[in-house]
């Protein structure tokens, strides 16, 4: 177990052991009064890597040169290019390939999804989610209640947390499954909650919906790429995410969905269809009759935004080079180093001007850290980007911020340590 110091010798040493090190260098960084910042808010927008632009350009080029035959020729035809990337987001996702489609934005993919695996009944109805769920979870869920003619006061049961804690025990999630258990219809939650940070025990919910006869979905916006998944064998039914936050992939880049392979085969679920969902090989027949892919891509509506795509892919290999294992791996200490930070702060005051809401447990927690800070939050944000932070702020008092293994750094972690103490000082 490595002993942490707050000490720069001590995190350039960690640096310079770091196998992902050479990876910082493949991403622009953003830069305040001259310097690079220390950039803490990839779980809000995550960097651009350097080759994205080459990625991009190269089809508009395609575009330029072959017009609509870019779509047969080129070096990534765009008729299938979303195929390029089940087998690069399967290490990420724990799931097969044919469970994996990249499609859309993550909130019409929500629901899309939602339209197959929300199918409610007089006795089941219900919808067991977690209290403040990021907004458009809580939208998608409302009006699909809504949609089929249901109260969201009764058909939607929200888990809080117990008085006095700002997470969520599991124990209260399992619970409140069993206790709705005749009518409940489906269980949807974040992997990792956007406020918290809090890194959900997916297995464990989706077993205890299905236990209940309830179907289990997740948004993974906030964990996608950031705490491992295993959503195969944990056997959830669905899920889909963002790209661009620890992915990557650029501002409204394109989202994706997974559906497990027991869905995928039953080409009799209901669903919203599209014509890139239709059979491939009768697709051009312009028929009518859809008859649904027998993998994740059934769930698809168009042809591919390949211009975002190029930039989801410029990513994903990066990714691919880095390869997940290690990325856990250093996504891990970089967060346990900053916990240690600010433990070592707060021990320098008579009473701690910063309390961590995000559990401390390694299980339940991926690279975000939020930080209640007692007094004065606002105004500590807007010193700590004039002293070249990116953070990210949430009412009341709370400031987010994750060090991401593929370009932060132990360096980066140490210095807002000491920005923050200063800052702290001062006040």
């Amino acid at each position: 177990m490595i002993q942490f110091q707050n000490t720069k010798s001590f995190a350039q040493e960690m640096d310079e052991k770091d196998p992902l090190k050479a990876f910082r260098e493949q991403f622009y960084i953003p830069v305040i009064n001259g310097r690079e910042s220390i950039y803490f808010t990839g779980n809000s927008l995550g960097l651009q890597p350097k080759t994205t632009q080459d990625y991009v350009l190269n089809e508009l080029e395609d575009w330029a040169n072959f017009g609509v035959e870019g779509h047969f020729h080129g070096n990534n035809p765009w008729f299938n290019y979303h195929e390029l990337f089940p087998q690069q987001l399967s290490p990420i996702l724990g799931a097969l390939p044919e469970e994996i489609v990249v499609m859309n934005q993550l909130t019409v993919n929500l629901h899309l999804l939602m339209t197959s695996f929300y199918r409610p009944s007089k006795e089941r109805y219900k919808i067991i989610c977690e209290a403040k769920a990021f907004p458009s979870d809580q939208y998608a869920i409302e009006s699909q209640v809504k949609l089929h003619g249901y109260s969201p006061v009764d058909a939607i049961i929200e888990v809080n947390p117990r008085v006095g804690e700002h997470t969520i025990q599991i124990e209260d999630i399992l619970n409140t499954i069993a206790a709705n258990a005749d009518s409940t219809a489906l269980v949807l939650f974040g992997g990792v909650n956007y406020y918290t940070g809090q890194a959900f025990d997916m297995e464990l919910i989706s077993k205890a919906a299905h236990h209940a006869g309830a179907l289990c979905g997740f948004d993974l916006a906030h964990a996608v790429g950031n705490i491992e998944l295993k959503l195969h064998e944990w056997e959830v039914d669905f899920a889909c995410w963002c790209s661009y936050k620890y992915l990557n992939s650029g501002p409204g880049g394109v989202a994706g969905a997974f559906i497990h392979q027991q869905h995928t085969i039953n080409k009799e679920l209901p669903r919203l269809a599209g014509w890139w969902g239709h059979e491939k090989a009768t697709r051009f027949k312009m028929e009518k009759g859809f008859r649904p892919i027998a993998t994740a891509e059934g769930w698809q509506l168009s042809n591919a935004p390949i211009l975002s795509m190029a930039a989801h892919k410029a990513s994903l290999d990066l990714f691919e080079d880095a390869g997940m294992d290690r990325l856990l791996t250093k996504g891990k200490l970089l967060s346990e180093f900053l916990f240690f930070i600010i433990h070592d702060i707060n021990a320098g005051f008579t009473e701690d001007p910063i309390e961590i809401i995000t559990p401390e447990n390694i299980k339940e927690k991926g690279c975000q850290v939020s930080m209640l800070f007692i007094k004065k939050g606002k105004e500590i944000f807007e010193s700590l980007k004039q002293h070249g932070v990116l953070a990210d702020w949430r009412e009341p008092n709370v400031i987010r911020v994750a060090a991401v293994p593929l370009y932060n750094t132990f360096t980066d972690v140490f210095q807002f340590g000491l920005i923050v103490k200063a800052i702290l000082d001062k006040s």
